[in-house]
C-alpha cells in the first residue's frame, strides 16, 4: 500500500472513530462533525437526508431510547473508490445499560461512503441492515 494510501486509510479509521466516541458522549453535534452536509444515513424504516436531519434524530435518540449506550463495531473491509472515495464495510451494534457484547441477533452490517473533500475525509453516506434478516 503506497504511503499517501497508508494516510488515508488511517484518516479514515479516524474519522469512524470519532463518530463512535460521539455516539459513547451522547454528542450529536460532534457525531455528524464529520458528515458532509448533503450526507444521507439509510437505516431500516428510514431516510436522513442531510447532515441536520441526521443530527437531530442523533439527538432524539441520546435524549431518549440510546441515552447511556455505545457501540460495538468491526471494520470487515475498506476498498478505495478512484482518489477521492472510500467504501468501509462494518459489523456493528448498540451496547445498552453498560452491555459489553451485543447479541448476534441485534448485529447490523453497515456501509459507509466516505469522500475526501479539500483534503479531509468526511461521510457521504451510511447504510445498515441486519446482520441476520427476521424469519418470515
Amino acid at each position: 500500500m503506497s504511503d499517501t494510501r497508508t494516510a488515508d486509510l488511517a484518516a479514515i479509521q479516524e474519522v469512524l472513530a470519532a463518530s463512535y466516541q460521539a455516539w459513547a458522549a451522547g454528542d450529536a453535534d460532534a457525531m455528524v462533525a464529520d458528515y458532509t452536509a448533503d450526507a444521507t444515513a439509510v437505516l431500516p424504516g428510514s431516510l436522513r437526508d442531510g447532515r441536520e436531519a441526521v443530527r437531530e434524530s442523533m439527538a432524539e435518540g441520546f435524549a431518549g431510547p440510546l441515552k447511556s449506550t455505545s457501540t460495538w463495531n468491526r471494520t470487515l473491509g475498506v476498498r478505495f473508490l478512484g482518489r477521492d472515495a472510500a467504501v468501509v464495510v462494518s459489523e456493528s451494534g448498540i451496547l445498552f445499560g453498560g452491555a459489553t457484547e451485543v447479541p448476534e441477533q441485534d448485529k447490523v452490517h453497515a456501509t459507509w461512503v466516505l469522500e475526501k473533500r479539500e483534503g479531509r475525509w468526511l461521510i457521504a453516506a451510511y447504510h445498515n441492515s441486519p446482520v441476520h434478516a427476521p424469519a418470515h
